[in-house]
């Protein structure tokens, strides 16, 4: 390579590392002001102690916060402090641990609440900026990447066993406190709440979209969300060629696994299979089918039609409903 191109070459490398500085101090000034570290506390003889801790996004002017369930799993009180210093108390509004979602409130803040986005937007490789309080340090913000979209992860939570699904990994570093967090998009938007509890190393957030924000309402309005269980893990797949002729149908979920004496379990359903339609709906993302998982559902007969081995197969699954504890 010549000098005048290699000396143009490292320009343009240049330029397009300062925009992406750019981009991510202008989304981490949005909005850290934001997100604040919350403390949950549980009394006992000697005073409140701590229960759990991590991050909490205002949302509304009066001093509604999201967060994640298992941060506040066990607790109904705590405490906030924002990037700019001022503090709050908390109580627990609602969780909801198939979602990994809870509300708190606190008095209403200084600061403006948060802008959502919408997660169905996102694409792999997308610039995404998680703003959290990892290991108790305060406003921290990492970059990355949407790693994938609409996976289902399944995680422990004590003795219970739970599948958090329809949710966005990406490798924006997380750790313990990250949980609750903020992660946005290049424009300073919500798109999603991350969670650490799949374990270091993981980056993870429930996605912000139509069916969260129906789980929000619910917990503002009821203290929780009646949901339906079926109990499979899953991801989204592209079909083969020759599925797609057969089936009409470019996409599915494939099943990863299926919960011992689960509904799904009980159905049929085996890890391989492909999800091509729930309800007479065609299914192509983890969304597509919580969508059907509410309270309606539960103890309702499902017709779900997967594709095992080339051949489609009709099952019934019966959703049961879903334990508060997850």
């Amino acid at each position: 390579m010549d000098p005048a191109r290699e000396a143009h070459a490292e320009e343009s490398d240049d330029d397009a590392l300062d925009a992406y500085s750019a981009t991510v101090m202008r989304v981490a000034e949005t909005v850290t002001p934001h997100v604040a570290a919350i403390e949950m506390t549980g009394k006992g003889r000697n005073g409140r102690f701590r229960v759990g801790a991590g991050s909490a996004v205002l949302f509304t002017e009066d001093g509604y916060l999201l967060t994640n369930s298992h941060v506040v799993a066990g607790t109904r009180q705590g405490h906030a402090a924002f990037a700019d210093g001022s503090r709050t108390d908390l109580e627990l509004v609602g969780t909801d641990p198939l979602s990994d979602l809870a509300v708190v409130r606190g008095r209403a803040p200084k600061v403006a609440p948060a802008q959502f986005g919408d997660a169905e937007t996102l694409r792999v490789g997308q610039l995404v900026i998680a703003v959290g309080n990892p290991l108790g340090l305060a406003g921290s913000v990492t970059a990355g990447v949407v790693s994938g979209l609409g996976r289902a992860i399944p995680v422990w939570q004590g003795s219970n066993r739970r599948v958090i699904e329809d949710v966005i990994q990406t490798d924006a570093a997380l750790n313990s406190g990250s949980s609750g967090g903020a992660l946005a998009d290049s424009h300073g938007r919500i798109v999603g709440i991350n969670t650490a509890v799949a374990g270091a190393g993981l980056g993870l957030a429930v996605p912000i979209n139509t069916t969260t924000r129906r789980i929000i309402s619910a917990l503002l309005k009821d203290g929780r969300v009646r949901r339906a269980y079926l109990g499979v893990v899953s991801t989204p797949s592209r079909l083969s060629a020759s599925a797609v002729i057969r089936t009409g149908q470019r996409d599915g979920l494939r099943v990863v696994e299926v919960l011992a004496g689960s509904p799904a379990d009980r159905a049929g359903l085996q890890a391989g299979d492909f999800i091509l339609t729930a309800g007479s709906r065609p299914v192509s993302n983890a969304e597509s089918l919580q969508k059907l998982l509410f309270a309606d559902a539960i103890g309702q007969p499902l017709p779900v039609r997967v594709l095992r081995d080339g051949k489609e197969l009709d099952l019934v699954a019966v959703p049961e409903e879903m334990a508060a504890t997850g």
